[in-house]
């Protein structure tokens, strides 16, 4: 089992950037693929990126695709979400979340997930 704890949200101007950070528990992280979602206000939580346990693939939604970054450091046992030329629609709270199993299965998909941060909050002002 493990723990997530997101931190590094906050307010930013439109255009400016912010790093998110997902600190884990346990002595296990490297053998799980971590998800970020995030969920705006009135809609659905949708997916961000994902990264395998290696950190070398990655897999982003369209709409992130050369604005957000996911990286990982297996011996901080932490993933990271790098944001950058924020827009006010990227106002939303962000989860990290972590998967067993394979890579690419699905990692789209909040069902893939069995553990979930409690989120932190992202507020993109115009």
């Amino acid at each position: 089992q493990v723990q997530l704890v997101e931190s590094g949200g906050g307010l930013v101007q439109a255009g400016g950037s912010l790093r998110l950070s997902c600190a884990a528990s346990g002595r296990t992280f490297s053998s799980y693929v971590m998800g970020w979602f995030r969920q705006a206000p009135g809609k659905e939580r949708e997916f961000v990126a994902a990264i395998n346990w290696s950190g070398g693939s990655t897999y982003y939604a369209d709409s992130m695709k050369g604005r957000f970054t996911i990286s990982r450091d297996n011996a901080k046992n932490t993933a990271y979400l790098q944001m950058n030329s924020l827009k006010p629609e990227d106002t939303a709270v962000y989860y990290c979340a972590a998967a067993t199993g394979l890579y690419g299965v699905g990692i789209q998909f909040q069902g893939r997930y069995d553990y979930w941060g409690q989120g932190t909050q992202v507020t993109v002002s115009s």
